[in-house]
């Protein structure tokens, strides 16, 4: 394998987790994890330049895992539904531009065995700072590296515009620390995407046919039935056309009332719509960014505002998440945060409520019933409510870690929406 300092892709995004030995011959797998797109993806650009540039030239496959049983059905309908409907468009679209596309049932530890199969020279990933997925991802590649010394390990941000580890080394304090080092930084990375380069056609063992309908079925029977929502269809074409569409694009037609409007949720159509689309990786925050971009002549204000929630505060979650291990404790928030909730987890509470009835939407409060049932039967909840809805658990329960546990169940349980942007503004 060439050296890793391609020039489609910025060397700081890419982290070399294994150099490899630079001898073996053999196809480039590129292991898809959360950024679950074709298009405007780093990852896939870095793993298709590797296998151009090799001598001779490699050919190209992507990998999805399932995480098994347990942990997938640790999510539910809702979201199962929209990542397999979601990866059934883009393992037909992979199909027909001559991109295999390996689905492994079995989950990451069906990877090493894939990748020695086919005899890969190198394996590239996207980056996700979630613990099991971390964990995963460790345990693969130090099954892969004990056996296959020469095998090259690549690991790229495709997902935030600076890459977590550039923006900052550590566990930022809050969002205007972390706006500072990021806005330095911006130019250098908030930069258009390059073509797609070519790769050898692909000649080796092929996929299996994956029957979609019996997948879906079958992890459906198993999987608690939150119901699927319409009105948001997966995939990277619907993506597109939410943020772009002649008919109703948010940054075609309805960007104007962004800034006035998205802090009263009388007005949800002021709203994006995109989070979605951002938290299964169907669309880059960064063609987001850039289309937003061209257009800031027309309302500077609105634009402003929406990189700012699209950047500097989506971007502060993965922070949080990274440099924090204790992300969905009370242990990771910060001392003065667990100080005061201690010295208050005693104050009387006018109410106190069971998880089934905050589930359920039977408080005393319209407002907070109005937000969860939004998230029920809507997968996401209005941007101005999140803060209002998690603190309201906090008084409503007998101490911090049941209100933190409540929330995170509530909100993992129906929700669409970037869970590690709820996660932060919990604390």
């Amino acid at each position: 394998m060439p050296p890793a300092s391609p020039n489609l892709v910025h060397p700081s995004r890419v982290r070399i987790l294994h150099p490899g030995g630079g001898h073996m011959p053999g196809p480039v797998v590129y292991w898809m994890l959360r950024d679950q797109r074709l298009a405007d993806n780093w990852a896939l650009l870095h793993a298709a330049e590797l296998a151009a540039a090799s001598a001779p030239a490699a050919p190209l496959a992507i990998a999805f895992t399932l995480f098994p049983r347990p942990f997938l059905l640790g999510a539910h309908l809702r979201q199962l539904g929209f990542l397999l409907r979601g990866l059934r468009r883009l393992a037909a679209d992979a199909h027909a531009r001559g991109l295999p596309f390996f689905l492994l049932e079995g989950g990451p530890a069906e990877v090493p065995a894939l990748v020695r199969r086919l005899g890969a020279s190198a394996l590239v990933t996207d980056f996700s700072p979630l613990r099991p997925v971390r964990e995963a991802f460790d345990a693969v590649v130090h099954e892969l590296l004990r056996d296959a010394a020469d095998m090259a390990v690549h690991q790229v941000d495709a997902h935030n515009v600076v890459p977590v580890w550039v923006a900052t080394g550590k566990l930022e304090y809050s969002a205007k620390t972390f706006r500072s080092k990021v806005s330095k930084v911006m130019d250098e990375y908030l930069v258009e995407y390059p073509e797609l380069p070519g790769w050898t056609p692909w000649c080796m063992e092929q996929p299996k046919d994956v029957d979609w309908d019996a997948l879906i079925n079958s992890i459906f029977s198993e999987a608690e039935n939150v119901p699927e929502i319409d009105w948001c269809e997966p995939g990277e074409a619907a993506a597109m056309e939410v943020l772009l569409g002649n008919n109703d694009g948010f940054l075609t037609k309805r960007i104007k009332s962004y800034d006035t409007g998205r802090n009263d949720p009388t007005k949800p159509h002021a709203l994006s719509c995109l989070s979605p689309y951002l938290h299964f990786g169907h669309i880059s925050a960064q063609r987001c960014a850039m289309e937003a971009k061209k257009r800031r002549h027309l309302s500077p204000k609105s634009v402003d505002a929406f990189l700012e929630e699209l950047i500097i505060r989506r971007e502060l979650a993965d922070n949080f998440c990274y440099y924090q291990p204790n992300y969905d404790s009370l242990a990771g928030a910060w001392e003065w945060a667990r100080k005061t909730l201690m010295d208050h987890a005693g104050d009387k509470r006018e109410h106190i409520y069971t998880r089934e009835q905050l589930e359920n939407a039977k408080t005393s409060d319209p407002l907070w019933n109005a937000s969860q049932l939004e998230m029920v039967h809507h997968g996401k909840m209005h941007g101005f409510m999140r803060m209002y809805w998690a603190k309201k658990i906090l008084e409503w329960t007998s101490g911090p870690e049941e209100a933190l546990s409540i929330a995170i169940y509530l909100n993992d349980k129906v929700n669409l929406e970037e869970c590690l942007r709820c996660i932060v503004e919990l604390y």
